[in-house]
């Protein structure tokens, strides 16, 4: 079992909006996937870390499966607009994935 994790940051005052977007994303996108989203955790910057930080974790088997995620999620029209709509509430460059393996 992997934990894959997107993290991102938000532009100042834009976080609950970015929120907003990862839960519509959930809902109408990442359900059309091999995922199960239902079982993701979100997390956001407190303490010693920009307040604007965004995680978003989803657990996987391994990473065959994160590829066959990225492979359906490239084929969702609705993806490449929810991508506009999150490219305005977000600091460019600022996302990443991480993925560990859960022991």
């Amino acid at each position: 079992m992997m934990i894959a994790r997107w993290q991102f940051t938000a532009k100042f005052g834009y976080k609950d909006k970015a929120i907003e977007l990862i839960k519509e994303w959930e809902t109408e996108i990442g359900s059309q996937t091999n995922i199960d989203v239902a079982n993701s955790r979100m997390a956001t910057g407190s303490v010693g870390v920009s307040e604007g930080l965004v995680e978003n974790e989803l657990y996987i088997e391994g990473l065959d499966d994160l590829q066959q995620f990225f492979d359906k999620i490239a084929t969702v029209e609705m993806h490449k607009d929810w991508g506009r709509s999150m490219g305005e509430v977000i600091v460019d460059g600022s996302t990443r994935w991480e993925v560990f393996r859960i022991v």
